[in-house]
């Protein structure tokens, strides 16, 4: 039997320990966190049984016993990170966005090609069972040509201005952190459009707390999507064809449901999928499957379709005139 892939966790945040919840509920080896204290690693080593804490991400990129690290820290830091990891002959796994914005992410993914590494986009949701048995719908041709897609990702998040989504020096914005699923969603099925638009309403602070976007398809397709930060939406999603529709449950970025009606409203097929942890397993598993296989990128979402998602983000931002202290 083939030896485990051994997973190093860089960043003891919120979003860290749901990955990790995951990875152990499949039986993943988790072998080493890095924090930039000791004291944040030995913590979260202790909560989740992981037999070495490291006191610096330097240390965990050097750690022998590590083959993928896993990125959690806020996205200003994914560059910085990734860089490490990627020169201490480490694969990553990259929490969306991916970066703070496509310059970024090329250079991110430039890197890993030279090294023969792989690096994989953290959007959990491209690797859900109810997404892969969307895509298989769609390729079969049930749905017909795809006219359109909606869907919304709306929470009503803490309006604390040093809260990290909206805290410009921290990335934030309901743009990057929310938008990106619905948007990512769309080049899943439709692929890089032909031009977009987008309106914003913003905070005190300069992020921007509500974003609506328009996608624009040379086959005619459309795809909208609205993202806010400070107010709670339904959180669906609807592919809509010639022949047929798909209606995605809430939330559909989760482990959910879905059915599929015929243009006079009669249900082909329903999808139930149980719900296993929060579904952040899969991408794991991907990325385990890959390096096993000696691959350095999925055809789920390849690093180029990551670099071309991030320069629509850059599209979207100055349109709405969006940019962050770190950038130039």
């Amino acid at each position: 039997m083939a030896e485990k892939i051994r997973w190093g966790i860089l960043a003891t945040g919120w979003i860290a320990e749901l990955f990790v919840k995951d990875l152990t509920m499949i039986g993943s080896s988790v072998t080493a966190v890095g924090s930039r204290t000791a004291a944040s690693a030995t913590r979260f080593a202790t909560e989740f049984g992981i037999p070495t804490a490291h006191a610096s991400y330097e240390a965990l990129a050097a750690d022998p016993n590590v083959d993928i690290i896993y990125i959690a820290t806020p996205h200003p830091q994914h560059i910085t990170a990734a860089k490490l990891a990627l020169n201490a002959g480490k694969h990553i796994l990259v929490e969306k966005p991916f970066t703070i914005n496509a310059t970024e992410a090329a250079e991110i993914t430039a890197l890993a090609k030279a090294k023969g590494l792989l690096v994989l986009e953290a959007m959990w949701t491209r690797f859900l069972p109810h997404m892969l048995r969307i895509r298989e719908i769609i390729a079969a041709g049930t749905l017909g040509e795809i006219r359109s897609i909606t869907a919304d990702h709306r929470q009503k998040l803490p309006d604390d201005p040093k809260h990290r989504l909206n805290a410009l020096e921290l990335g934030g914005g309901a743009l990057l952190d929310l938008g990106i699923y619905p948007i990512s969603l769309t080049y899943d099925i439709l692929g890089k459009p032909d031009a977009v638009q987008a309106e914003a309403t913003f905070r005190a602070t300069g992020a921007d707390a509500q974003i609506a976007t328009i996608f624009h398809y040379a086959s005619g397709a459309i795809a909208t999507s609205l993202s806010s930060s400070d107010s709670a939406g339904p959180n669906r999603a609807c592919i809509v064809g010639t022949k047929g529709r798909i209606e995605i449950d809430r939330v559909w970025y989760e482990p959910t449901s879905f059915r599929v009606y015929s243009n006079d409203n009669a249900v082909i097929e329903t999808f139930d999928q149980p719900r296993a942890g929060r579904g952040m397993q899969y991408q794991a598993q991907e990325a385990e499957a890959l390096i096993t296989a000696g691959k350095t990128a999925s055809t789920i979402l390849s690093p180029e379709e990551t670099v071309q998602i991030m320069q629509t983000l850059d599209e979207l931002r100055a349109q709405i005139g969006l940019k962050y202290p770190t950038e130039a």
